[in-house]
């Protein structure tokens, strides 16, 4: 009967709030403890347990192995308790904090011109974003949700299509009045052509000759970490950029920018999806609302 009467979810609840919270105060000023009840609990669970799952210095903590995994676990445990309490009161509306990891341009110009609307539709979720194209290990960043693009490598990580879109050579009318207009490959020679820094995978760009694909490397003095650093260097007249056609389609329109070799385009795309753990069994609720709402609105 002493194994019944130990509040394992509570404890859970806890754990997950310190490493969430980064620190034992924070955690629980969230909680409404004192940081002493809070520090004694996560002491008697690692005892409980027989194993260390933070690691405590003076300048902070970090978690062990084992702590990640018993975090990771717990987290889980939790969504299945609040789906299970779901079940029961299924009137009630997603509510919590809902964590997400994006690249720059999808979080630029589909994610947070539509977070208005999100939030309307679903006032209990609270969004906390982080804009970045770094790929981010969702349990050390401690995210819910990744946005990804381009080919998923394998992982125990599920994945849902949020939509895809066309690469588009651009560049600005300034910079083409001055350096002209190509037309084929070797047009492209003369011209600066700036690609990214962190992507091995796009030192080239695919064109459509005679009926074949040829790659023309990508050539100058500019580099950029993201496509969105690269739309503002084209929108600057720095030179030409290859670059997903959701970026540039505002541009586009406001004369901001024009496309150039379309006849070219290989047509080649760009797909974007959305990664999260393995909750065993069931999504939490809010999780699904932001998957199910952002994968509706496609590519913006």
């Amino acid at each position: 009967m002493a194994r019944l009467e130990i509040n394992r979810s509570g404890e859970m609840e806890v754990f997950v709030r310190v490493v969430e919270q980064e620190g034992f105060s924070a955690a629980a000023r969230t909680l409404r403890m004192t940081p002493s009840a809070v520090s004694k609990l996560v002491a008697r669970l690692e005892a409980r347990l027989g194993a260390r799952l933070i690691h405590r210095n003076t300048r902070g903590f970090q978690l062990t192995s084992e702590g990640c995994v018993f975090y990771e676990r717990s987290v889980q445990v939790l969504a299945e308790l609040e789906a299970a309490e779901r079940g029961v009161t299924s009137h009630d509306a997603p509510s919590g904090r809902v964590r997400v990891n994006t690249n720059v341009p999808y979080g630029t110009h589909v994610l947070l011109p539509h977070v208005p609307e999100f939030q309307a539709r679903y006032p209990g979720i609270r969004l906390d974003i982080g804009l970045t194209d770094h790929v981010v290990d969702l349990l050390e960043d401690r995210a819910d949700v990744a946005i990804r693009a381009g080919p998923l490598k394998s992982s125990n990580l599920i994945a849902r299509r949020l939509g895809e879109t066309r690469k588009v050579i651009v560049g600005a009318p300034a910079y083409l009045k001055r350096m002209g207009t190509p037309k084929s490959a070797s047009d492209l020679e003369r011209h600066t052509r700036m690609g990214a820094s962190h992507t091995p995978a796009l030192e080239h760009w695919p064109l459509m000759e005679r009926g074949t694909v040829v790659n023309v490397p990508v050539s100058g003095t500019l580099f950029a970490s993201d496509g969105e650093a690269l739309r503002h260097l084209a929108l600057a007249g720095a030179g030409l950029a290859r670059i997903a056609a959701f970026q540039v389609r505002e541009d586009i329109k406001a004369g901001r920018l024009v496309t150039v070799m379309e006849d070219r385009n290989p047509g080649d795309t760009v797909v974007f999806h959305a990664v999260f753990l393995d909750p065993a069994k069931q999504l939490p609720a809010r999780i699904r609302a932001f998957l199910d709402y952002f994968a509706e609105v496609g590519m913006g």
